[in-house]
């Protein structure tokens, strides 16, 4: 896999955060770097994390490159900090870009947020724009209660850490607050994915219209609040 952006800070936590759990991941500080390392190993390169910004190319034009080049099929996931707009949002969806991940997650949220990513496979993946979040959150399967700390939450479903996740398709009762809203917010939902290093996805089968419309606005707050400059 190869991260890409201009700063180094960036660049080596990603990396090392991705070598200490087995993955072997390269960093470039350009475009011109990423295109030719690119060029040179099409087939064998399973993930781009990519800083939209990355000199000299700007914008969706940096993805649209990457798909040109022929045997590249690899997940593209962009650092959220990096797009201008909703308007840019919307035509990195028509790309098909695979996610965001926010480029100054903890370290410990950088694994778990690229699972679904490196593991396809294993994960059912949202495509909505997501924020970071560790927040605590209550889920109830019958007469049983857990509790755990949130990953990560869009408007269809949030990522919960959790040693003792759930099999995939147990539908659970979830129960949490954003911060800074005056209640909480409960719904059901489905579990999508369960990796036992990383936690569980939970997919919204059932939500109140507000309490929906209320995640969708913290989301879209939230995920422009980094942007880079």
């Amino acid at each position: 896999m190869i991260v890409a952006d201009d700063t180094a800070f960036v660049r080596d936590r990603f990396r090392t955060a991705l070598d200490g759990v087995g993955h072997r991941a390269q960093a470039v500080a350009d475009a011109s770097e990423l295109l030719a390392r690119v060029r040179r190993d099409s087939r064998s390169i399973d993930l781009v994390v990519l800083d939209l910004r990355l000199p000299p190319v700007q914008g969706a034009s940096l993805v649209r490159a990457l798909r040109a080049i022929e045997g590249f099929r690899a997940p593209i996931v962009v650092f959220s900090g990096t797009i201008a707009n909703a308007d840019e949002v919307r035509e990195l969806a028509r790309l098909g870009v695979a996610g965001y991940v926010n480029e100054y997650s903890a370290v410990q949220h950088i694994v778990p947020a690229l699972a679904p990513h490196l593991f396809p496979d294993q994960y059912n993946r949202r495509s909505s724009p997501r924020a970071v979040l560790g927040i605590s959150v209550a889920y109830r399967l019958g007469n049983t209660i857990a509790a755990a700390v949130t990953l990560n939450i869009s408007r269809g479903g949030l990522a919960i850490r959790t040693t003792s996740p759930l099999d995939v398709g147990t539908v659970v009762k979830v129960r949490f607050r954003l911060p800074g809203a005056p209640r909480e917010i409960d719904a059901e939902a489905q579990v999508r994915w369960a990796e036992r290093r990383v936690g569980m996805g939970l997919q919204f089968t059932r939500v109140d219209p507000a309490d929906e419309r209320a995640i969708e606005e913290f989301v879209r707050a939230h995920f422009f609040s980094n942007r880079k400059a």
